[in-house]
């Protein structure tokens, strides 16, 4: 049979003025402000833990993981790979040597809608990795089925190619770059209101 591959043509949506803005605000700032486009199922790999990027989707079928590796062909600087594994919560489609393949592009870190292995590994390289859980048990690269840079959904959240992905010790957000700017901007004035507050209280407590 012919393998049944949809592969779309990698999505710039996040501008480097966005990634810049985003380095500073914390998906749990944001979370005040909207209930849209968190991933809450999904966990940290290891704490602390920072990424911020551009999407690059993929959709596998299950045990066929070989969608992964004609995204990886794409993946420029600062990309995520967002990986839908269509239902998957047993097998691990991500491990040690396609960590390697994504440090080597430049990649901004992985987010599994699965399980992932080779724990130790990827911990000791400090690649942020985002999964549902850990896997002994893997996908195989069989040439079937997959696609790449389509709409994809992962925790009930739509994420398409070149949507900003931002996370950190607390969880992670996405949100259409058109609309980043507007939340952004709220964030970060929330932070820094945050930040005199903090403030206060330190000079309070040296006072006592």
């Amino acid at each position: 049979m012919k393998p049944l591959f949809r592969i779309q043509p990698r999505v710039q949506g996040v501008t480097p003025e966005l990634l810049d803005m985003y380095r500073e605000i914390s998906p749990s700032t944001i979370g005040h402000f909207t209930d849209f486009g968190f991933l809450n199922s999904l966990q940290p790999l290891y704490r602390p833990i920072q990424m911020v990027g551009n999407a690059v989707t993929v959709r596998i079928p299950h045990i066929d993981s070989a969608a992964i590796s004609h995204a990886l062909k794409l993946v420029q600087p600062n990309d995520i790979l967002v990986v839908d594994m269509s239902g998957d919560d047993h097998r691990a489609c991500w491990g040690e040597f396609r960590t390697y393949a994504a440090m080597a592009k430049k990649a901004a870190g992985v987010i599994v809608s699965g399980c992932v292995t080779d724990v130790r590994a990827i911990t000791g390289l400090g690649f942020p990795v985002y999964s549902r859980g850990i896997s002994a048990l893997t996908t195989r690269s069989l040439e079937l089925q997959g696609e790449v840079n389509t709409t994809i959904s992962v925790c009930g959240v739509s994420i398409h190619p070149g949507d900003l992905i931002v996370g950190d010790d607390d969880g992670l957000f996405v949100v259409n770059p058109e609309d980043a700017v507007e939340i952004g901007c709220a964030a970060l004035e929330k932070q820094h209101k945050e930040a005199l507050r903090r403030q206060a209280y330190v000079c309070d407590a040296n006072r006592d």
